[in-house]
């Protein structure tokens, strides 16, 4: 098989080829695999608008606390709305069974060596869920601050979560899923101190890269800035009924 391009034909190898060719056949197997992401992501939005669903995709690097700002959020508002989680890792249970223990819903992908969640993973994941009677499904993807800014899931927010131990600078070194979220939670707000984050140039950086998001300053496990977190999604899940 050609180690380039992966095409596998019979009496098929690396010298047979010549570079152009290469370039091309990637390019059109990424094209095809984006159109096809977007073509059920397009559906997938269709059908959660339908429904008045509010769906919310969390990205961030791993460790930055997606996991337990669900799970507070959960605890502190499943008696207001019915929410379900779809959780995004490369291996382990782990995340769901956190999310089940709050009383909610919550369905595992493990994508293995993949980077990223795709629309047609979150379409397979449905059935797992009561949609008629759902009010928030919170996307939790792979974490990375790469892969996951080029897939559409069909959500309406894109929520990226920066945790104060990764430094000030990550709004400018991944520019890409910055420029592609709807909404900063800057977490973990109580370690500011002791870690010297210097929480005013990172305010800077995320206006630089995307002067559009709404950004919430909150510690998930001390609760602080988290009212404000709910009374966004209050405002959220009321309009999109309203759609």
């Amino acid at each position: 098989m050609c180690s380039t391009c992966g095409c596998g034909a019979s009496g098929h190898d690396n010298f047979e080829h010549d570079e152009h060719d290469h370039d091309v056949r990637i390019l059109h197997t990424m094209e095809t695999a984006f159109d096809k992401n977007n073509h059920i992501a397009f559906h997938l939005r269709e059908e959660f608008k339908e429904r008045g669903i509010l769906v919310l995709n969390l990205v961030s690097s791993p460790g930055s606390g997606k996991t337990t700002l669900l799970e507070k959020t959960a605890l502190a508002m499943s008696t207001e709305y019915k929410m379900a989680v779809i959780e995004g890792d490369q291996e382990t249970a782990n995340d769901a069974e956190r999310i089940k223990n709050t009383g909610i819903s919550a369905y595992q992908i493990n994508t293995l060596s993949g980077c990223h969640l795709e629309a047609g993973m979150v379409q397979r994941a449905l059935p797992s869920f009561d949609l008629d009677a759902l009010d928030i499904l919170f996307i939790e993807n792979v974490g990375n601050l790469v892969c996951p800014s080029e897939y559409d899931l069909g959500e309406d927010y894109r929520v990226l979560v920066l945790s104060v131990t990764e430094g000030e600078d990550k709004p400018i070194k991944y520019p890409g899923i910055f420029i592609s979220s709807d909404i900063f939670l800057l977490n973990k707000i109580d370690l500011v101190d002791i870690l010297e984050f210097d929480i005013e140039k990172c305010r800077k950086y995320l206006k630089r890269i995307n002067s559009r998001a709404t950004t919430f300053e909150v510690s998930a496990r001390k609760g602080t800035g988290m009212d404000e977190w709910y009374d966004w999604l209050r405002s959220a899940v009321a309009q999109k009924k309203q759609k």
